[in-house]
């Protein structure tokens, strides 16, 4: 159990704060992932590996992933991916679509505006008094 006294609070500074507000994801160089796998590869005693992956900041996964690549293919592997979807190629024909589509709607808006017009002039007919021309012969 805690006494009391030792459970006061540190008013906290932003100087204390250490984490950072968006952080960044790290990214590597080819060169740079190739002089990594180069001096993993030197090491021969037990540890050198891991002193040399904390010296870097790195983790066992990143070298795991980084041999992966290396072996499938040197430069396709080693080169950072891209992120999020895969574009989709345009298809012309739906492509053709989306814009008659457009057109369509605003070809039904222009309509209905011209509808709306003639059933006002004929309202407008109606309380002056004035016939209104069929448009039947």
């Amino acid at each position: 159990m805690i006494p009391m006294e030792a459970q006061v609070e540190m008013p906290v500074t932003h100087d204390d704060v250490q984490v950072v507000a968006k952080p960044r994801r790290r990214t590597y160089t080819a060169e740079y992932k190739r002089r990594i796998l180069k001096e993993a590869d030197a090491c021969r005693t037990p540890g050198q590996v891991g002193a040399l992956l904390r010296r870097e900041g790195l983790y066992s996964s990143n070298l795991v992933a980084w041999r992966r690549a290396r072996a499938h293919g040197e430069l396709a592997g080693l080169t950072p991916k891209a992120r999020g979807r895969k574009p989709r190629p345009v298809d012309p024909r739906e492509r053709k679509i989306a814009e008659l589509e457009r057109q369509l709607t605003r070809m039904t808006a222009r309509a209905e505006r011209a509808e709306a017009l003639v059933e006002l002039q004929k309202k407008l007919a109606a309380v002056l008094g004035r016939p209104v021309e069929s448009e039947q012969p």
